[in-house]
C-alpha cells in the first residue's frame, strides 16, 4: 500500500463530531470480546515462519495451503481464485485468492479483506546493500492472516447470522506504487473483476491492513471517508463505544492507495483500516525490520475485538 500527504477537511465533523482530543483516553469502559489476540499473535507467527510470502516462492505456496487448511478446518466454504499475472519485466507470477465463507447461504453479507502475500523487496531499507531483500512482512502481510484465523475460531464457535466472507488476496505488494500502480494491487483487483456472483453486494466491507503495530493508532483513510463514510462511521462508532476511541482516532491519514480501492471502483462499500505509520518516522514499513517483534498480541486483540463485534 501507498500513502500520499494531505489531510480531509471537516473529517471530525463527517465523523460524528468528536470534541475529544484525537489521541485522549477513551471516554467508556473497555468492552472486550471471546477474540484472542494471543491466538491471534500465535496464527500471525505460523505465517512469518514460511519466509518471506513472495508470489511464487515456496514460501508463498506453503503458507498459501496453510491458510486453506486453517480455513476448512474451521468450517468455512473455502473458494480460491487462481490465476497468473504476467508483470512489467515479463514474469509470471501465479496468484491465490483465498475466499472463506462462514454462513454461505445467508444473503446478507460482509466482507472482510486482507493481503497474505509480502514485498520482495526491502526497498525501503537505509542500506542499498539490502534493499534488495525479500522481507519478513510480520505486520504488513502477516498480521491480517493471524486476525482472520483467530476471527475464524470466533465464528466456528459462536456463529452468527450474517454472512461472512474473509477474503485474503495475493499480489498486493508486488510491484511499485508509483504513480502510476506497477504490478500492484493484483489480487484485489482480480477479485473486484471476479464477484462470487454477479449481484454480489455486501452490506459493508472492511480492509484489514497492517494492524498488528505494538504502537497502533488507525486514522481515518481519506478514500474510505470520501466514499463509503457510512462504514467509516459505522466502524469508529463501535469502537469508541467499546472504550477505544485511544486506538480508532478520529483524524486524517490522507489517501492511501491499498486494496479497498479496486472494490470501491466497482460500487462495493469497503473501507480501510490501516496504520501506516509504523515505526519511528514509518522506519519499519517495506524493510528488514518489520519482524514479529513488533507486532503485539494487545493490538491485534483490539482490532479483533472490534471486527468481531461489527458482525455480531
Amino acid at each position: 500500500m501507498a500513502g500520499a500527504s494531505g489531510t480531509l477537511a471537516l473529517v471530525v465533523g463527517m465523523l460524528g463530531g468528536c470534541t475529544q482530543k484525537p489521541d485522549a483516553p477513551p471516554p467508556v469502559p473497555v468492552v472486550t470480546t471471546e477474540f484472542d489476540g494471543e491466538a491471534a499473535l500465535k496464527y500471525t507467527a505460523a505465517q512469518v515462519a514460511f519466509g518471506p510470502r513472495v508470489p511464487g516462492s515456496e514460501g508463498h505456496r506453503k503458507a498459501g495451503d496453510w491458510i486453506v487448511a486453517q480455513m476448512k478446518q474451521r468450517g468455512a466454504t473455502v473458494v480460491e481464485q487462481t490465476w497468473s499475472h504476467t508483470t512489467k519485466d515479463g514474469r509470471v507470477l501465479p496468484l491465490r485468492n483465498i475466499i472463506a465463507r462462514f454462513n454461505p447461504a445467508a444473503k446478507e453479507r460482509v466482507l472482510y479483506l486482507t493481503h497474505w502475500d509480502t514485498r520482495p523487496t526491502a526497498d525501503m531499507e537505509p542500506d542499498p546493500a539490502n534493499q534488495a531483500t525479500p522481507i519478513d512482512g510480520a505486520n504488513d502481510g502477516a498480521s491480517g492472516v493471524g486476525l482472520f484465523v483467530a476471527l475464524a475460531d470466533a465464528l466456528q464457535q459462536k456463529p452468527v447470522t450474517l454472512g461472512v466472507d474473509l477474503l485474503f488476496v495475493d499480489g498486493e505488494d508486488y510491484g511499485s506504487f508509483g504513480p502510476p500502480l506497477v504490478d500492484v494491487l493484483l489480487g484485489s483487483t482480480y477479485f473486484a473483476k471476479h464477484l462470487p456472483d454477479p449481484a454480489y453486494n455486501p452490506v459493508f466491507g472492511v480492509l484489514f491492513d497492517m494492524i498488528g503495530d505494538a504502537d497502533l493508532r488507525i486514522a481515518v483513510e481519506d478514500n474510505s471517508v470520501q466514499r463509503a463514510p457510512e462504514v467509516v462511521q459505522r466502524v469508529w462508532a463501535k469502537a469508541e463505544s467499546m472504550g477505544r476511541g485511544d486506538i480508532f482516532v478520529r483524524r486524517s491519514a490522507g489517501p492511501i492507495t491499498d486494496d479497498h480501492i479496486p472494490l470501491l471502483d466497482v460500487g462495493l462499500k469497503v473501507i480501510d483500516v490501516i496504520d501506516l505509520d509504523y515505526g519511528p518516522g514509518n522506519s519499519y514499513h517495506h524493510t528488514l525490520q518489520d519482524t514479529m517483534d513488533k507486532v503485539s498480541a494487545q493490538s491485534l486483540k483490539v482490532v479483533g475485538d472490534v471486527a468481531l463485534a461489527l458482525l455480531r
